[in-house]
């Protein structure tokens, strides 16, 4: 999931109250995926998985206006399986409206592409940002228009409150967040577990005891994608939150306690357990810095009980790229929560969220359906997706992994911490070959350097905060 934020944020973490009940958010996560780790994953898909084909589930329960002959453009930084599944998406929308619906390929970060495009007078309809510091920035551009009465009501209906918030800035609701990400889960080779005997782990010990174990047996233990710098962000707050804990993470996430704080330090001493071990990465480090995020995961299941690598650390949308091999997930490939590192493991989250960027009728009925049960769970079926809309049909996930991840999120409500650089300005957390994702690519390739990084990383986010305007509050 590429990201791309642009300015301060409050904090969207939700509470003290609800920090009490994150282990059982986790636990129930942990349940669902229990068919995974006892390798059964494949027994539910045929039973009731839902029915084929690119068209909508039976019945509609969203009403859309007609708009025959208007024509839409909807920018997002998916490619891909993800853009093609998002495609049949847009397919129904015409199908229902009458209007023409194109996709616009953005590029990274998005913010930039977006500012290029408002500037020259064409800017798209809808856009989906993949951070809240981006939706936090456009609102302050003034480029968003607030979400319109029908697509509130689908937010009301089918969103809690936590979401909801999340897509609103002072209060007003701008976005409507599509697109959840699930971002503490580690996906491994079955054969290549069993091959070398290993069960998967349930602390950062084991973790790094398996592979010890892993690497022994001749098949290096983890697939780092070190090309894409926002992948070593995503290890890196998985680390952070579980040791540090929720406050801590809070604080770093607004840049109110300092990179060179001992708990960063100590984070970053824990990741170089396992970057610093050469033969635990698949290339080793000037491998896994070659590596972009596809081919990290595609390269863990090919090559049957030999891949390049045994596991891979990401979010759910995972399967969307082992959807490009012929593993299947839930029988070859398999998923663990991401191991705790402290007292708790950790759960991260991200997202996508949808805005309007035109005062159109065509631009608020996207909203409407992308709000809507009836678009997610098009996509849905396509694997690689995880709605935050709680009417969604479980059975619209093509397999009891991606059910297991969907059921747990909903009944998580609003008890998830957002991705901490999805929070950042952009020129710390959200650019490519600059700040945090720059900093965490020179420390895989050196990760006995925690002072260095840590300075490195204190410099640019004080450099980045500092040229912030005054902060706009978030819904929270």
């Amino acid at each position: 999931m590429r990201r791309q934020g642009t300015s301060r944020t409050t904090d969207r973490s939700h509470g003290k109250d609800r920090r009490r009940s994150r282990g059982a958010a986790w636990a129930a996560l942990a349940a669902a995926g229990a068919l995974a780790l006892s390798g059964c994953g494949g027994g539910g898909d045929k039973k009731d998985g839902p029915p084929q084909g690119d068209g909508a589930t039976a019945g509609q329960r969203v009403e859309l206006p007609k708009l025959t002959g208007e024509k839409l453009e909807v920018a997002a930084v998916w490619t891909g399986p993800e853009q093609a599944n998002f495609e049949k998406v847009l397919k129904e929308f015409e199908k229902r409206t009458g209007a023409t619906v194109t996709f616009v390929p953005a590029q990274d970060p998005i913010v930039t592409f977006l500012g290029t495009k408002i500037a020259g007078g064409q800017p798209p309809d809808v856009a989906l940002l993949p951070q809240v510091g981006a939706l936090v920035s456009a609102v302050q551009n003034k480029w968003v228009q607030p979400v319109g009465p029908e697509a509130r009501a689908q937010l009301d209906k089918n969103y809690s409150d936590g979401w909801k918030k999340l897509g609103a800035v002072d209060g007003t609701q701008y976005g409507v967040y599509y697109k959840a990400a699930n971002k503490s889960l580690v996906w491994y080779n079955a054969k290549a577990f069993e091959a070398a005997g290993v069960q998967p782990p349930k602390t950062w010990k084991e973790l790094l005891t398996a592979a010890d174990t892993l690497s022994a047996s001749g098949t290096p233990a983890v697939s780092v994608a070190g090309a894409d710098g926002w992948t070593l962000t995503d290890w890196f707050e998985n680390v952070y939150l579980s040791q540090a804990g929720p406050q801590k993470y809070d604080q770093l996430s607004k840049h109110q306690i300092k990179w060179t704080d001992d708990s960063v330090k100590q984070a970053l001493t824990t990741l170089g357990e396992l970057f610093g071990r050469k033969d635990f990465l698949a290339g080793g480090p000037s491998g896994a810095l070659a590596t972009e995020f596809p081919k990290s995961v595609t390269q863990t299941f090919t090559g049957g009980d030999r891949p390049a690598a045994a596991m891979v650390y990401e979010g759910d949308f995972v399967a969307v790229n082992i959807g490009q091999t012929e593993a299947k997930v839930g029988e070859d490939a398999l998923v663990f929560p991401f191991p705790a590192v402290g007292a708790k493991a950790p759960v991260v989250s991200g997202g996508d969220v949808a805005v309007a960027l035109k005062p159109s009728k065509g631009a608020q009925a996207l909203l409407t359906f992308l709000a809507s049960p009836d678009a997610a769970e098009i996509q849905a079926r396509g694997g690689g997706f995880v709605s935050p809309n709680k009417s969604v049909d479980l059975k619209a996930y093509p397999n009891d992994i991606q059910r297991g991840i969907a059921k747990a999120l909903i009944a998580a409500g609003d008890d998830f911490r957002f991705d901490m650089s999805d929070q950042a300005p952009a020129a710390f957390g959200g650019t490519p070959g600059a700040g945090e994702w720059k900093a965490l690519q020179d420390f895989l390739a050196n990760p006995s350097d925690v002072a260095g990084t840590q300075a490195r990383l204190e410099a640019d986010a004080a450099k980045a905060w500092g040229a912030l305007p005054a902060a706009t509050g978030g819904g929270n």
